[in-house]
């Protein structure tokens, strides 16, 4: 059922213009990157600060409501590229490990955001009146930091595998080459 979803979406005409372009799709690709660069590069100070590790000037309170509007930009652009990168290759993601792994750890990031989002993301006062970083505010870094991670290399790993070609419905410049469809001096005859 998720297969056939999967080929269906993609078949669509937008995602199949997505896919099949030469200049709209690495934009989205770069766009995506230059998301994560930011987005990525926030949580990380956001995360350096609540382990008191760095930006110990100023505030946990100033620094995590100073960052929050670029982050939620940042995600909303990750998110908005990621969707249409997946939609445009739904089947090819269908069969890698890489991916799946990194749906799994952004399923845990929204579990660890609903664990710690009262006592430490919206309590950040509290954080900043006691006489030391709470402990569950370094255990949410902390692990914010591994998740993250994490999903940054699943996502590097993303590009690593390579799709069973044979079961692939969806026809680009790369597959047609790959499997001999390619013609490369058809029309200039």
């Amino acid at each position: 059922m998720i297969l056939s979803f999967a080929q269906w979406i993609q078949s669509t005409g937008f995602f199949t213009a997505l896919r099949q372009s030469w200049l709209v799709y690495p934009i989205v690709m770069s766009l995506h990157l230059l998301g994560i660069a930011l987005f990525g590069g926030l949580i990380l100070m956001t995360d350096m600060r609540l382990l008191g590790l760095v930006m110990r000037q100023h505030s946990v309170t100033d620094v995590v409501s100073q960052f929050r509007t670029l982050k939620r930009f940042g995600l909303i652009l990750v998110a908005t590229c990621g969707i249409l990168m997946l939609g445009s290759k739904a089947e090819e993601y269908y069969y890698n490990i890489f991916f799946r792994l990194k749906i799994s750890l952004l399923a845990l990031i929204f579990i660890h955001g609903w664990i710690f989002r009262r006592s430490v993301y919206y309590n950040t006062l509290e954080i900043d009146q006691a006489p030391r970083i709470p402990p569950r505010a370094k255990l949410a870094a902390s692990l914010s930091l591994v998740l993250w991670a994490a999903i940054a290399c699943a996502g590097r790993g993303i590009g690593y595998i390579e799709p069973p070609l044979n079961k692939i419905h969806a026809r680009t410049f790369t597959i047609d080459r790959l499997v001999g469809f390619y013609e490369p001096n058809k029309g200039s005859e």
